[in-house]
């Protein structure tokens, strides 16, 4: 398979060149991303839909992320990412229904990676039922609902748990109902300032 090739940028957000993602990732290069943050209001309370990473990702394995995201592609734009939506979570929505939250810098390193994004960053207010959404197996192992107050409560360090409602699937693809309690080390580690960005745009529109 011809690998990915990405835009990649200079600090100041000037456009340097095109280049293989592994290579971006090795050498640290600043290069684009697709967000969606999917929402609900449940009970009064607004709630986030998390992901659940598949344990042979390159990055942050088996781990509870972003609802949907994925490398925006030489050449692309923000609109294109919607893509994701549908290849992760079988979910066709426009772009135009996307609310935005903006350009959002974020940088994570593992072992052999530098990941620098420019995240373009949006939210989308959606109360599907968890069973209906078709997940891309390769990509996403289950589903979480986490209340947006108690999230924010714990990664400012004042709840040592929060309690994630969804399910998770099998290797045969099965899907098994879980509700269970996890703390700060079972999230994707973005930058404080990105989760800090996100809750409080999401927060804002539903007061």
């Amino acid at each position: 398979m011809k690998e990915e090739l990405l835009d990649i940028f200079d600090g100041a957000g000037n456009h340097i060149g095109v280049e293989a993602r592994s290579d971006v990732h090795r050498l640290g290069y600043w290069h684009q991303t697709f967000h969606c943050w999917i929402y609900r209001i449940h009970a009064g309370q607004v709630e986030l839909l998390f992901q659940k990473r598949h344990p042979q990702k390159d990055t942050c394995p088996d781990l509870l992320d972003i609802t949907s995201a994925g490398h925006l592609l030489a050449a692309e734009q923000s609109c294109d990412g919607v893509r994701e939506l549908q290849e992760e979570l079988g979910l066709a929505v426009p772009f135009e229904q996307l609310r935005e939250i903006g350009v959002i810098s974020d940088v994570m390193t593992s072992p052999g990676i530098i990941d620098k994004e420019l995240c373009h960053v949006f939210a989308i207010a959606c109360d599907q039922p968890l069973h209906e959404y078709r997940l891309q197996a390769d990509e996403v192992t289950g589903l979480f609902w986490v209340k947006l107050h108690e999230l924010e409560q714990l990664f400012a360090g004042q709840l040592p748990h929060v309690e994630a409602q969804g399910f998770l699937t099998d290797e045969a693809g099965r899907r098994c109902k879980a509700n269970v309690q996890v703390d700060e080390s079972a999230f994707v580690p973005h930058e404080t300032h990105y989760y800090e960005a996100v809750f409080r745009a999401i927060k804002s529109w539903n007061e």
